[in-house]
């Protein structure tokens, strides 16, 4: 048995109760190499690229292949996303029912949502470059994940009061039916 997954933690019972592609997805363990297809939007003005830049975040606008690298061990996740024109990278741990991922300069605590099968983040708290952000300016963030058959679908978003757009990017990831899974027997 591999221990449960970050999510599987963050969750608990609502886990059970995504889609399977997402299920699937958020069980991985180990070093996991997925592919899909991604569309990015680059940021709305200067201002927004600075803020994209010190979070490792696209800079421009792209469609294309991703190649999404995973590395899920028990007390964190390592995701490297590989857009077509950067790359992009960050590290995910759990916190009191919480995902802390660190991402750049900045450091965003999400609770995490099952609804109608779908996973929803939601922005808890934001610290960039180790200062709390305070609530009127912390971004307005859409992270949600759907499952159709084997694809996990993505939508993140984050606009940030008084510049706009940020980051953007959409798209599916393929998740193999037979990947090594926490909670699963070895």
């Amino acid at each position: 048995m591999h221990p449960l997954s970050l999510y599987q933690r963050a969750m608990g019972p609502a886990y059970l109760r995504l889609a399977p592609a997402l299920a699937r997805f958020h069980a991985l363990s180990g070093p996991q190499r997925l592919s899909g297809h991604v569309l990015v939007d680059a940021p709305a003005n200067w201002l927004a690229r600075v803020l994209a830049l010190a979070l490792g975040a696209p800079q421009r606008a792209a469609q294309g292949p991703i190649s999404f690298e995973l590395d899920a061990r028990p007390d964190a996740e390592v995701w490297t996303r590989h857009f077509p024109a950067q790359t992009m990278q960050s590290t995910l741990r759990g916190a009191a029912g919480r995902v802390v991922e660190h991402l750049g300069a900045a450091r965003l605590t999400f609770v995490l949502h099952e609804t109608e099968g779908r996973l929803v983040m939601q922005l808890q708290q934001l610290h960039f470059c180790g200062i709390p952000c305070p609530a009127w300016l912390r971004p307005q963030v859409v992270a949600e994940e759907t499952g159709v058959g084997d694809a996990l679908h993505f939508h993140v978003q984050a606009t940030v009061p008084g510049v706009g757009r940020v980051v953007r990017y959409q798209g599916h990831l393929m998740v193999p039916p037979d990947a090594v899974q926490a909670g699963a027997s070895a």
